[in-house]
């Protein structure tokens, strides 16, 4: 068969080694000048190309349509993708958090990886090469119309992403074409993409990392997201890998603009998640007792960043110079509360270009899950994140991109 793959990113060249595989003549257009433009950049130019863990760590770390995912999980997994990108020369290591890099920490090395595996199976790839319409007659599709004229095929795989990173070719032009044929386009909002906030706070601690925080977010005091972490204070508000998951869930949160400006939204952070109440006040009164004589702002050392320090002693209320020993119970009661719950009012979520992910896409509705194939236009494929299937961070994402591709390239 004559199979056209749209896109030449981690499910284009994955759909189309694929397909090639199976015997099948495969081009892929790609158009921009180069393969694998967000890949080299996924995971801060790192590639996490999966996780370490089961099918209930996978479903429970996809915010949307993970049922659909199944068939195509059980049929190419997370080991398998392991087994796939060892056996093709990328060595790779499990970090924290089950988080599974190239061994290397170059993204570079999966792309030469997959390039290579492209050549090996004779698919022929068409750069600076644009999906201008698609080519359908009584519903069934027979070729595409590109910038560099028409190609007929008896089956095409579009994996043309989302609309984050513009700069890597995912521009969301792909969507109106799919529109056209009948395709339902779930809303394109920006997915893993950092929180913005007002609070002097964040100035305040920007570049400041905590490891190993419990991260929450509230809508109008309803806990809509909570997870444990890594998290990061920017100029801008927090970012980091926990709040990037939690973007996921509070980019659908219905009026979320209105509640954003009338400050319904609001998150708190654990900064001692591992230690209840009780137990945290109990440890900030052996400090407090190794500390008896000096003065409060003296006294958090061995408990808080120093830069958090400062910030902790404003919020506590507690004077600066106050001798620790002349601290009540209340005031020891409030700074462990504080401790517990810092609060960072959110505004909103940064634009589009800087997410990591699109959420939103091709209605899964309208796609076999086995096949990848278009239930309402015969002949026509989809894989990757041009569907409406997202996740956390932490490989997820590349996993369901994988798992798809080889569904569609093998059907």
């Amino acid at each position: 068969m004559k199979v056209i793959v749209v896109g030449a990113g981690a499910a284009g060249m994955m759909s189309a080694i694929t397909s090639a595989k199976c015997g099948n003549d495969v081009t892929i257009i790609e158009k921009t000048a180069s393969a694998g433009n967000k890949l080299k950049i996924t995971g801060k130019g790192r590639c996490n190309i999966t996780f370490a863990g089961d099918i209930e760590d996978f479903k429970e770390n996809i915010v949307k349509n993970n049922k659909f995912m199944y068939s195509s999980f059980m049929n190419f997994n997370n080991n398998d993708v392991v087994e796939y990108f060892e056996s093709i020369g990328v060595p790779t290591k499990v970090e924290r958090g089950g988080r599974i890099f190239p061994q290397s920490d170059k993204a570079e090395d999966v792309v030469v990886a997959l390039k290579k595996e492209l050549k090996k199976y004779n698919v022929k790839v068409m750069y600076n090469t644009k999906l201008e319409d698609l080519i359908v007659k009584n519903n069934v599709l027979v070729g595409i119309k590109t910038n560099n004229g028409e190609i007929l095929a008896d089956k095409v795989i579009i994996c043309t992403g989302g609309m984050s990173y513009k700069v890597t070719g995912s521009t969301g032009e792909c969507f109106n074409i799919i529109k056209k044929y009948g395709h339902n386009i779930i809303e394109l909002k920006p997915g893993l993409v950092p929180l913005m906030s007002e609070d002097k706070i964040c100035k305040e601690l920007q570049g400041l990392t905590l490891k190993n925080v419990k991260f929450k977010i509230l809508d109008e005091g309803k806990q809509i997201y909570s997870n444990f972490g890594e998290m990061l204070f920017a100029h801008f508000g927090l970012t980091g890998p926990i709040v990037l998951s939690g973007s996921s869930i509070l980019n659908r949160v219905e009026n979320i603009d209105n509640k954003l400006k009338n400050n319904s939204i609001v998150s708190y952070i654990d900064l001692k998640p591992a230690l209840d109440i009780e137990v945290l006040d109990k440890r900030i009164q052996r400090d407090f007792e190794k500390y008896s004589n000096k003065e409060f702002k003296n006294s958090l050392n061995d408990l808080l960043p120093q830069k958090l320090i400062p910030v902790i002693i404003k919020l506590s209320g507690i004077q600066p110079d106050k001798k620790v020993h002349q601290i009540t119970k209340e005031e020891r009661n409030k700074l462990a509360y504080i401790i517990k719950n810092l609060k960072v009012n959110i505004n909103g979520l940064m634009q589009m270009d800087i997410a990591i992910i699109t959420c939103g896409g091709v209605d899964v509705k309208e796609v076999n899950p086995k096949t990848m194939e278009s239930k309402i236009i015969s002949n026509l494929f989809f894989a990757g994140e041009v569907l409406d299937v997202d996740a956390y961070t932490g490989g997820y994402n590349l996993q369901i991109a994988f798992s798809t591709a080889v569904a569609a390239g093998k059907n």
